[in-house]
């Protein structure tokens, strides 16, 4: 891996820290992410409900969707588009990897 690209990952932590189901936060490039386990896979995506601008870690998961805790947006996990109104813009998109154990995000 080239030093540039060890540069812009972001450690999430420890895949045996982040069980299924969890959420965390993280800075990458100064924007907030929220990194979700959900069935095994890491997704990351800006935590920012594109509708008004609310966090959307600690929003409800389910169905491969995360859902802004304040006026019930639904965006998909995979994608990052916005699936139910208010919300009609997806959120911005993280590359996540595992390496040697360890879970990072990468900006797109």
């Amino acid at each position: 891996m080239s030093e540039q690209a060890q540069l812009e990952r972001v450690l999430v932590g420890a895949a045996a820290e982040l069980p299924e189901g969890s959420q965390t936060e993280v800075s990458v490039g100064g924007q907030s992410v929220v990194v979700v386990n959900y069935e095994g896979q890491y997704h990351a995506l800006k935590n920012n409900c594109t509708h008004k601008d609310f966090p959307l870690l600690g929003g409800d998961v389910d169905n491969g969707r995360i859902t802004c805790e304040k006026h019930g947006a639904k965006f998909e996990l995979a994608t990052g588009k916005a699936k139910t109104l208010p919300a009609v813009k997806p959120v911005k998109m993280f590359r996540t990897e595992v390496d040697g154990g360890q879970v990072y995000v990468l900006p797109l």
